[in-house]
C-alpha cells in the first residue's frame, strides 16, 4: 500500500460484513486496517485482517472512513461512536431502525462535515444505473408508474426487523433514486406467517411528487426469488431485472395495423422489444469505489444519510398505513436537495 491509500475499517463480520470485507481487502487506493466482531473471525473472512472486540480498538489504530455492517438496531450506536471521534462512514441498509436513529446519525455526521453514505446497494446494479440515466436523458417520456417485487425464500440471517425496513428499503430507494422524486403518500397491508413478530409480506401502493403511481410487492415467503423492476411512461416500458442486471425497453407501436378489431382499439399497441448490452460490474465493487471517491473529494454519487432517512421515514409510513388502515401522506424532504 502507498502512503496516500486510505485507511479503512470493517464492523460486523457476518453474511454481508464478508463479503465488505473481501472488497475492501482488494480495493485500490484503500488498505483495510482491522475488523471489529465480537465473535471472532470463526469463517476466516476477515481476508488476514486483525479482528477487534470493539469500536473504540478500531478508532484507536486511526482510519479514514468504516464500514458499518452490524444489524440494523446497532447501527446508530456504532455511527454516533464513528461521528465522535471524526471518522467517516458508509452504513448498511436501512441506516437505523426508527426515524429519529437516522435522523440522529444525520445531524451527527453532518454537523461534523464528515462524509456518510448508505449501503443501497441496488443504486450500484448496472441495470438501475443504466435505467435511470435513460430516464434522466427522457427516453421513456413522461413516466406514469413504477413497479417493483421483491420476493424469495426466508433469509435465516435476519431477526431484528421485519421485511419492509430490511427487503422494501432497496425499492423504495430505489424508486425515488431512478425517477429523482419524493413519495407524497403510501398505502399497505402486511401479513406474518413465519411465526416471528415482525411482518414478512408487504403490498404496498403509493403516490410520487410528479403524481407518478407506484406499487411494491416484498415478501420473505416466496420460493421463487425475483427482483422486478418496471417504469411504464409516455413511449413504453422499461423492465429491469436485477438478478441478472438486464435491463429490456418495449416501445409504444409506431406501425398502422391493417387489422379492424386491433384498429379500434384507442390504446397503446405493443411496439419494438430492446435488450440492452451494459457492462456488469459487481453493485459491491462499485458502491465501494463511489464511497472512497467520496471521501476523497472526487465525487457526490453515493446514497447519502439524508437520502437514507428519507427512505427510513417512508418505511415507517408503511408500516403504519399496514396497522391502522389509513393512507399516510408524506411531507416534503431533502432528498431532491441532498
Amino acid at each position: 500500500m502507498t502512503a496516500a491509500a486510505l485507511r479503512a475499517g470493517l464492523i460486523g463480520l457476518g453474511s454481508m460484513g464478508r463479503h465488505h470485507a473481501r472488497v475492501l481487502a482488494g480495493l485500490d487506493g484503500v488498505e483495510l486496517v482491522a475488523v471489529v466482531d465480537p465473535m471472532g473471525d470463526k469463517n476466516g473472512w476477515a481476508q488476514g485482517a486483525p479482528v477487534l472486540s470493539t469500536v473504540e480498538e478500531l478508532i484507536a489504530l486511526g482510519i479514514d472512513y468504516a464500514v458499518v455492517a452490524t444489524p440494523t438496531g446497532l447501527h446508530e450506536e456504532v455511527g454516533l461512536k464513528l461521528a465522535e471521534a471524526g471518522v467517516c462512514a458508509l452504513v448498511e441498509k436501512p441506516v437505523a431502525d426508527t426515524v429519529d436513529g437516522a435522523r440522529r446519525l444525520v445531524e451527527a455526521f453532518e454537523s461534523r462535515g464528515l462524509v456518510a453514505g448508505v449501503g443501497h446497494i441496488e443504486r450500484c446494479n448496472p441495470a438501475l444505473r443504466s435505467l435511470r440515466s435513460r430516464l434522466e436523458s427522457g427516453e421513456l417520456g413522461d413516466v406514469y408508474q413504477v413497479v417493483t417485487r421483491r420476493q424469495g425464500p426466508f433469509p435465516h440471517r435476519i431477526a431484528d426487523v421485519g421485511v419492509v425496513k430490511d427487503l422494501a428499503t432497496h425499492d423504495i430507494d430505489l424508486t425515488a433514486w431512478v425517477t429523482g422524486r419524493e413519495y407524497t403518500s403510501i398505502a399497505a397491508h402486511t401479513v406474518s406467517k413465519s411465526g416471528r413478530p415482525h411482518e414478512d409480506m408487504v403490498s404496498a401502493v403509493g403516490k410520487l411528487s410528479d403524481g407518478t403511481m407506484v406499487s411494491h410487492l416484498v415478501n420473505w415467503l416466496s420460493p421463487l426469488k425475483e427482483r422486478f423492476t418496471s417504469v411504464t411512461g409516455e413511449r413504453g416500458c422499461f423492465i429491469a431485472d436485477t438478478l441478472t442486471a438486464d435491463l429490456t425497453f418495449y416501445s409504444n407501436a409506431a406501425v398502422t395495423t391493417e387489422w379492424e378489431a386491433l384498429s379500434a382499439f384507442r390504446g397503446v399497441a405493443e411496439g419494438d422489444m430492446i435488450r440492452y448490452a451494459i457492462p456488469k460490474r459487481e453493485p459491491l465493487l462499485v458502491e465501494h469505489e463511489l464511497f472512497r471517491d467520496a471521501v476523497l473529494g472526487r465525487s457526490q454519487d453515493i446514497c447519502t444519510l439524508r437520502q437514507g432517512l428519507r427512505t427510513v421515514e417512508v418505511a415507517a409510513a408503511v408500516i403504519d398505513s399496514a396497522n391502522t388502515g389509513l393512507t399516510v401522506k408524506l411531507e416534503s424532504g431533502d432528498r431532491a436537495s441532498s
